[in-house]
C-alpha cells in the first residue's frame, strides 16, 4: 500500500496519517506467525502507544497495536517501526520482504521509502541491547519504556568492548528473537498483557537462586505506566550453544530405533509392554532388555527427569517470597480443577462429534471408541474432588515438553517459562502441581514416538508387513523411556515437600493430569492438524486401560 506524508516520516504515526497506517496493518499482521487472531473477525487496529527506541539521526519506535475483534476481548501486540529509503529499502525488501508494511511517498519532496518491522534491522537490535546495558528509559505517549540489566549481564558480556554481531532468528514463532554474537539472545514478546511475564519472573528467580540448567536472565525491557504493574516487552538471556531442542534430538534417535528394531526383529518381537499402572513399573525400573534395545536414550530420559526434578526443587525453595511459596491444595481449588477439566472435556468432545464425518475411517472408529468413554473420563476427573491431597502447589514451567528443552550434546537446558501463550497471564502465574509439568513431558515422549512412526510410514520407509510390529516397538520405547524419566524425577523431587506422600495419591494425580493433557491435545489437533488426531485418540485409550 502507498501512503503519503509531508515533513518527517514519523508524522505517519500521528493524527490522520496514523489512521491511514492503521488501515494497512490488518493485512500485514494477519500474515505473521506471531499474530494469534487470524481466525477471528478483526474490527479495527489502532496504534495506542509509541515508544522511541533509537536516536533522531535514525529514528525507530516500538508501537503498541490494539486489535479490536468482532467478538471477545481486544489484544495488544508490539510492532517495531522504522523507515528506509534508497539502497537500504531495496535491501530490506530483498532480504526480509515480509517485514515491509507500506510504501511512503512525500508531498513536499521527491522521495519514496518503506515502513518496515524494525526488528530485522541490526541497528534496532543493537539499540535495545545498549539500552539494557545502560538502564535506559524512553518516554512514550502514556507511559515509559524501562530497560534494565541483572548482575549476570557484565559476566556474560565480558570485558571486551568489541561490537557483537546480531542476527535475527528467521523462523517465525509466537515471539521474535535476535542473537548477539555467542553471548546473548533477546526475545521480544509480540502479544503483550498487563503484568510481569512468567518467563521473566521465573527466569529471574531461578537465575538468582543459581539454578544452572536454564539460560540465565541478563536483562529485560518493560513498559511502565503510573502505578500499574510493569508489562514485560522483552527478555535478554545468555545464549546457550546447543545442538537443537530435545524434540529434534528425540526424533533422530527414534528414526534409528525403528531401523534397528526391524533389523533385530527376532530379538525384539517377543518383548511386550505390560498394561499396569506406571508407578508399579517405576518402582521396578526399566528391565535390562530395555537398556539393550533403547540404548543411550534411556540415560538421556533419566538425565532429563533429574533436571526436571531439580527445577521443581528450586521453584519450591522460597518461603519468603509469596509468589513462589508452596501452597497446599484446598477443597475449593480441587473443585475448580475438576470443573475446568469437565469443561475442557465437554468442549473437545463436541468438536470431535462435529469432526467425525471428516475423519478417515480408522480415525472414525477410534474416535467413536473414545466418545463412548466420556462418562468414564469424567468419573476419573471427579476423583480429584474427594481425594485427600498431601501434595503442594508450586510455580511450574507451565508448557513443558521436549521442544522446551535444549540439548547441548552432554546435558539439557530448560527454556521458555512463559506458559501456554494462548492463556491469560494471570492464569499462567497460578501455582499448580508440578506433576502437570511431568505429565506434559510424558505425553511429549508419546508424541515423539508416534510422530516418528507416522512420518516413516507416510514416507514409505516402513514396509506394510512391519507396521504392527513397529507399533508395538513404539509402545515399548515410550513406556520404558517414561519409566526412566519418572524414576529419576521422583528420586530428586522427593527432596522437596511438594510430591504426594503416598503412591496411590501420586498415581491418581499423575493419571488425571495425563488425561487432561491428552484431551487438550485432541482439541488442538482437531483445530490445527486433523491428520494427527490418532495420536491423542490412542493416548486416551491407553490411559483408560490402566
Amino acid at each position: 500500500p502507498i501512503l503519503s506524508v509531508a515533513g518527517r516520516w514519523e508524522t505517519i504515526l500521528r493524527g490522520r496519517n496514523k489512521a491511514a497506517l492503521e488501515k494497512v496493518l490488518p493485512s500485514h499482521m494477519r500474515a505473521r506467525r506471531w499474530f494469534g487472531g487470524k481466525a477471528r473477525g478483526i474490527r479495527a487496529m489502532m496504534i495506542r502507544e509509541i515508544l522511541p527506541v533509537m536516536n533522531e539521526a535514525t529514528p525507530a519506535f516500538l508501537g503498541f497495536v490494539q486489535v479490536e475483534y468482532a467478538d471477545g476481548d481486544a489484544e495488544t501486540y508490539t510492532l517495531p517501526l522504522m523507515y528506509a529509503t534508497g539502497k537500504r529499502a531495496e535491501e530490506v525488501l530483498r532480504e526480509h520482504p515480509q517485514s515491509a508494511m507500506a510504501r511512503l511517498q512525500f508531498k513536499d519532496r521527491e522521495e519514496e521509502g518503506i515502513i518496515f518491522d524494525a526488528f530485522v534491522d541490526e541497528g534496532f537490535g543493537e539499540s535495545l541491547l545498549v539500552g539494557i546495558a545502560r538502564h535506559r528509559r524512553r518516554e512514550g505517549i502514556e507511559g515509559e519504556l524501562v530497560a534494565s540489566r541483572t548482575h549476570k549481564f557484565k559476566q556474560i558480556r565480558g570485558l571486551t568492548e568489541e561490537r557483537l554481531n546480531s542476527s535475527i532468528i528467521k523462523a517465525e514463532q509466537s515471539n521474535t528473537s535476535i542473537i548477539f554474537g555467542d553471548r546473548f539472545i533477546l526475545k521480544l514478546f509480540r502479544r503483550i498483557q498487563p503484568g510481569v511475564n512468567p518467563d521473566l519472573e521465573i527466569g529471574r528467580f531461578l537465575t538468582d537462586k543459581g539454578f544452572g540448567h536454564i539460560p540465565p536472565v541478563a536483562g529485560a525491557i518493560e513498559y511502565r505506566r503510573g502505578r500499574e504493574e510493569p508489562m514485560t516487552l522483552a527478555i535478554l538471556h545468555e545464549f546457550v550453544s546447543n545442538e537443537g531442542d530435545a524434540w529434534k534430538y528425540t526424533l533422530d534417535v527414534l528414526t534409528r530405533f525403528f531401523e534397528q528394531a526391524v533389523a533385530q526383529r527376532a530379538k525384539t518381537e517377543t518383548l511386550f509392554s505390560p498394561q499396569v499402572p506406571l508407578m508399579e513399573l517405576v518402582e521396578q525400573g526399566p528391565p535390562a532388555a530395555a537398556s539393550e534395545i533403547i540404548g543411550p536414550y534411556l540415560e538421556s530420559a533419566r538425565l532429563l527427569g533429574q533436571r526436571t526434578g531439580e527445577m521443581h526443587v528450586f521453584l519450591a525453595s522460597a518461603s519468603d517470597r509469596p509468589d513462589f511459596t508452596p501452597e497446599p491444595f484446598s477443597k475449593l481449588y480441587q473443585r475448580s480443577l475438576y470443573q475446568s477439566m469437565r469443561n475442557l472435556t465437554g468442549k473437545v468432545f463436541q468438536l470431535l462429534r462435529e469432526a467425525l464425518k471428516d475423519l478417515p475411517e480408522a480415525g472414525r472408529i477410534e474416535a467413536k471408541k473414545v466418545l463412548d468413554q466420556e462418562a468414564k473420563i469424567l468419573d476419573r476427573f471427579r476423583t480429584i474432588v474427594g481425594l485427600k491431597i498431601t501434595a503442594m502447589r508450586i510455580r511450574c514451567h507451565g508448557d513443558y515438553h521436549l521442544g522446551q528443552v535444549l540439548s547441548t550434546g552432554k546435558d539439557f537446558v530448560i527454556i521458555d517459562f512463559e506458559g501456554e501463550p494462548a492463556r491469560p497471564l494471570s492464569e499462567r502465574r497460578i501455582k499448580r502441581s508440578p506433576l502437570r509439568d511431568v505429565a506434559g513431558m510424558l505425553r511429549s515422549f508419546h508424541y515423539a514416538a508416534w510422530s516418528a512412526f507416522f512420518s516413516q510410514k507416510e514416507s514409505g520407509l516402513i514396509r506394510t508387513e512391519d507396521h504392527s510390529f513397529l507399533e508395538s516397538s513404539a509402545h515399548f520405547w515410550c513406556l520404558w523411556v517414561s519409566v526412566a524419566f519418572l524414576k529419576a524425577y521422583l528420586e530428586v523431587a522427593t527432596q522437596g515437600n511438594f510430591i504426594p506422600k503416598s503412591r496411590r495419591e501420586l498415581q491418581v494425580l499423575l493419571e488425571i493430569y495425563l488425561l487432561e493433557k491428552v484431551i487438550y491435545e485432541l482439541g488442538y489437533e482437531l483445530n490445527n492438524r486433523p491428520a494427527w488426531v490418532m495420536i491423542p485418540l490412542q493416548g486416551i485409550q491407553q490411559l483408560l486401560k490402566t
